[in-house]
């Protein structure tokens, strides 16, 4: 097998890997910016800026790093500055050096004292309908939330 074949199915990049599958590790180095968009299967660590949407199984967000654009992840750790929404299917951790600009929406959050967000967070179970209309408009996002909360109650 030659090893550019390409795999019968490969993981979605939200995915967590397989128990027993090595998630790979891709890193944007301090002083690297890239413009566009990144997904992959395995981890990210910014270490320097992004400027584009990044979907990985994991977001690792180093002191001093910075990512202009939304993250879909599974599990964000976040120690630099985000200016998007963040939408983890497990959790967020926001540590004491972070900033997050932005919407979070998560099924578990931990904020460290000094960490910063700047936008609406949603923990828990949210709905599909939440997590598609949350996408880092604040006012999209508040009207999406009136409007869920609204049809609870009438419900």
């Amino acid at each position: 097998m030659s090893i550019f074949s390409a795999t019968p199915n490969p993981p979605k990049a939200h995915e967590t890997p397989r128990r027993g599958e090595n998630p790979s590790l891709s890193i944007i180095s301090a002083g690297t910016t890239l413009v566009g968009d990144v997904e992959t299967a395995g981890v990210i660590k910014v270490e320097g800026r992004v400027q584009g949407t990044i979907k990985a199984a994991q977001v690792l967000l180093a002191k001093g790093g910075i990512i202009e654009g939304n993250l879909i992840t599974q599990e964000a750790v976040l120690g630099g500055e985000v200016t998007g929404s963040v939408q983890a299917d497990e959790r967020v951790e926001v540590q004491a050096t972070a900033l997050v600009n932005g919407d979070i929406v998560t099924r578990r959050i931990a904020i460290a004292e000094g960490g910063q967000v700047n936008g609406i967070v949603t923990t828990g179970e949210p709905s599909a309908e939440l997590q598609a209309k949350v996408g880092g408009d604040r006012l999209r996002a508040e009207l999406a939330l009136a409007a869920v909360t609204r049809d609870s109650h009438n419900s």
